[in-house]
């Protein structure tokens, strides 16, 4: 795969898909910056487990839907391993209740804006000139399944704003910085919930889910999997892509209820 020696930054990595990421992406020979935000013991114990493969890794805490927090992670990174190469942009805040526009406080509708647009925005901002000096780097956001449609996501909508405006964003800054070697892509993963965020497909492969067309749950693995592909060398003509992760199912259609 030729990652050997890279370095991967993978913010909100201490569980979930972001970790699961970060060990594969390990297990190719990255060294990993892993951003956290509260949960301190589980980035702890992550570190651990990428240590294991023989790569380096640190941890550091940061709110990345801010620009006091993309600064410090991104100089906490710089210095780690003098730049970054990977850049995972995984955290992103999301409110399980479902709520009318109208029903949102303002202080939500802020962060939930900041945590899944400004926040990859200014992070992207702040690591793009290394990359460009380097002339190589991949870059990935995470929106949600068929989030490239921009299509109604009722009781979802300050969300679903965010994430389709990362689609603009995320083909307009492809073209941008392809002269130089650097891809950025999005993926859209479908409806992975708790634990399987952090499983194997071998782990999820007899488990039965009557919602998904392929009869068994979606993994953190089949994410990482894209990830990884994204990032290996030969796939430098793959830019400004948004890749659904759904295993054929529509989480938009299948959760709109009536208001």
């Amino acid at each position: 795969m030729g990652l050997k020696g890279k370095t991967a930054l993978i913010t909100g990595g201490a569980k979930g898909l972001g970790k699961r990421a970060a060990l594969q992406l390990a297990e190719q020979g990255c060294h990993i910056v892993l951003n956290y935000y509260s949960s301190e013991e589980e980035a702890l114990q992550v570190k651990q487990q990428i240590e294991q493969y023989g790569v380096k890794a640190i941890t550091v805490q940061a709110d990345i839907s801010s620009q006091e927090g993309t600064e410090k992670l991104a100089a906490s990174a710089e210095r780690f391993m003098g730049g970054v190469d990977i850049l995972i942009n995984n955290a992103g805040p999301f409110v399980r209740e479902r709520k009318l526009f109208a029903q949102y406080d303002e202080d939500t509708i802020i962060r939930l804006l900041h945590g899944n647009l400004l926040g990859a925005m200014l992070l992207d901002h702040r690591l793009l000139p290394g990359m460009m000096e380097r002339r190589w780097g991949r870059i990935i956001h995470f929106g949600f399944g068929h989030s490239g449609e921009a299509r109604a996501w009722p009781q979802r909508t300050v969300y679903a704003a965010a994430k389709t405006g990362l689609v603009s964003f995320t083909k307009s800054l492809a073209v941008e910085v392809a002269p130089y070697g650097i891809t950025v892509n999005l993926i859209g993963p479908g409806d992975i919930r708790g634990d399987n965020k952090e499983k194997s497909i071998a782990e999820a492969v007899h488990m039965i889910d009557p919602e998904s067309p392929l009869g068994r749950p979606g993994t953190g693995e089949d994410v990482a999997r894209v990830i990884l592909f994204l990032c290996e060398e030969k796939s430098s003509f793959l830019t400004g892509n948004v890749i659904d992760v759904t295993g054929g199912f529509d989480p938009i259609r299948a959760n709109i209820k009536s208001v």
